[in-house]
């Protein structure tokens, strides 16, 4: 999931496994020994906390590019930019959570986030989550709780099921399993995804518009109090 001009979470999603899925794939059909297909190794995630992601800067700014610069996202070098510029700065929010996907020296996929601190934000696109929500509901579902910014991977690793174990491992740690995001309801593939995932839908604007959606994560206590759309 990518932060796209409005400050949202989107998360890039192919249809057919990447080219690194199939080669591990095929790589587990054979035996050792000669003809073999040499596979990549297998992805390991880790969580960072803090500052520590700062040595992995440019891994994350390549992910970026690679997983948000096609459809539908779009994002051209300047968001990029954005990114890798504001990755110090996000390093020192509190809670700040990074979970990223490695396979030897190569960086496939990150995600993460941090404790949304009261009161609740206003610039990006937090206006039109908290119109959404209501002031009472934002306050009490969303601030103290944890906020996935970021969820990428790479084109050629997608299809193996990285994004929700990248997923999963930056919100293990959520206050009181209290984590949610923002994307834009005009990317239905990634709403998709997060439904898959067990997430709650919390806001529901006109498909046909350009609207924020809030989810409430898996294991959040206010699952149960999301009212049901009109």
């Amino acid at each position: 999931m990518a932060t796209d001009a409005a400050g949202t979470v989107g998360v890039p999603l192919a249809g057919p496994q990447g080219p690194y899925c199939t080669l591990l794939a095929i790589r587990t059909q054979l035996q050792e020994g000669e003809g073999a297909v040499a596979a990549p190794p297998t992805p390991e995630v880790r969580v960072l906390r803090g500052e520590d992601v700062l040595a992995h800067a440019d891994a994350l700014r390549s992910v970026y590019v690679d997983a948000f610069c096609a459809p539908p996202w779009n994002e051209d070098e300047e968001k990029a930019a954005e990114f890798a510029a504001r990755i110090p700065r996000d390093a020192r929010r509190p809670g700040f959570t990074a979970a990223l996907a490695v396979a030897g020296r190569d960086v496939l996929g990150f995600a993460s986030g941090w404790t949304t601190s009261p009161p609740f934000p206003i610039d990006r696109c937090y206006p039109q989550a908290a119109a959404g929500l209501g002031a009472r509901r934002t306050e009490d579902w969303l601030c103290g709780a944890f906020e996935v910014d970021e969820l990428a991977v790479r084109p050629g690793a997608q299809g193996c099921g990285l994004a929700g174990e990248l997923l999963e491992a930056v919100t293990a740690g959520a206050p009181e399993g209290r984590s949610w995001l923002l994307t834009s309801v005009r990317a239905p593939r990634a709403m998709a995804f997060y439904h898959r995932q067990g997430w709650c839908q919390a806001t529901h604007p006109s498909p046909d518009g350009k609207g924020i959606v809030v989810f409430l994560g898996p294991r959040h206590p206010a699952r149960g109090l999301v009212p049901l759309p009109l």
